[in-house]
């Protein structure tokens, strides 16, 4: 998405996704207030390249979504488009998500190519389905990027507008990235929101112009599941035998941080001095981490910090999937 403003300032960018043959779904705040042009570019530098204006057709301020008809003839390469939209069930889940935009911590200088760009980021990672419900936005837990050194920028500026898939199925569009929630955390307009929030004449044109089906007509989008990482472990007993803990610490010799020569000491700093200073180390992983996990009993509530520390270091993947797999097995057991 390219925006230009009135006056020939520096305009803004966006990201969105093709959901009909001739329009495209973004976020109302990436074209909201007065614009010179709106220009839609697919496949940048690319062979298959094409870019064209669009108008707006469709300003949501309150779902924070926005629709654009393709005011040019489509070039005979472009593939028809048609999505699936679905809802996520209100339910304690976390599930998977995958999404493509346009954030400014991808932007690239490359003087032998196209000079100064900005490169196209495939994020993939966890909705926690009740959180922001308030709100009406989906939490989405992202792999955090280095913070933009301009502090009054966020580096996933651009991102917004960009579809959130699951299951096969638009379940919302980025929206916003809350400073407070960190740099692993963005919120996205959930499509199931879009129906309490638009009037019923915004709904008609979501159907005509991008398929969007009446809300008894809507999907569930359920993926597979993940578990959601329980409260606590601070109540397990201390002298809790080895072999309680052996899914635990085989969960967590795979996550790439602790594999790593440095993620286990970071992981150490953030938590207890308690723990580094009485845990027997130990040259081999697997024992380490049993000493660790074992001196974390001992001291209730810093298994907790262990965890909450490695999940922020490591961030959404399928190896800390199964470490909160093991954990809320742990829990259940013993609770």
């Amino acid at each position: 998405m390219i925006v230009g403003l009135p006056g020939g300032g520096p305009g803004r960018r966006g990201s969105g996704y093709r959901v009909a043959p001739g329009c495209v779904l973004t976020a109302a705040h990436v074209v909201a207030g007065p614009t010179a042009a709106v220009r839609v570019r697919f496949d940048a530098d690319r062979p298959g390249e094409w870019t064209a204006d669009a108008r707006i057709v469709l300003l949501a301020e309150a779902a924070d979504i926005a629709l654009l008809e393709i005011a040019a003839d489509l070039p005979s390469a472009a593939p028809d488009a048609s999505v699936r939209y679905a809802a996520v069930p209100d339910a304690d889940l976390v599930l998977p998500f995958s999404a493509v935009g346009f954030p400014r911590f991808k932007l690239r200088d490359d003087d032998g190519g196209p000079g100064r760009y900005r490169d196209s980021s495939h994020v993939s990672g966890t909705v926690s389905v009740l959180s922001n419900r308030r709100e009406g936005t989906l939490e989405l837990a992202v792999p955090a990027p280095q913070a933009d050194p301009d502090p009054r920028r966020s580096p996933w500026e651009g991102m917004s507008g960009a579809a959130v898939w699951c299951d096969g199925a638009v379940i919302g569009t980025v929206s916003a990235h809350h400073r407070t929630d960190g740099l692993g955390r963005l919120a996205a307009s959930r499509v199931e929101h879009w129906y309490d929030v638009l009037t019923p004449e915004e709904v008609e044109r979501c159907s005509r112009y991008a398929g969007l089906p009446a809300r008894h007509a809507l999907g569930a989008a359920t993926g597979t599941p993940q578990l959601q990482p329980p409260g606590g472990l601070a109540a397990l007993p201390a002298d809790l035998p080895l072999r309680e803990l052996t899914d635990l610490v085989d969960a967590l010799i795979t996550l790439p941080t602790l594999r790593g020569p440095t993620g286990m000491a970071l992981v150490l700093d953030s938590i207890s001095a308690e723990i580094a200073a009485n845990s027997p180390r130990d040259p081999r992983l697997r024992m380490d981490v049993y000493g660790i996990v074992r001196t974390c009993l001992r001291y209730p509530g810093t298994l907790d910090q262990l965890l909450e520390a490695v999940r922020l270091l490591d961030g959404p993947s399928a190896e800390m999937a199964r470490v909160d797999s093991a954990v809320a097995q742990l829990a259940r057991r013993h609770r």
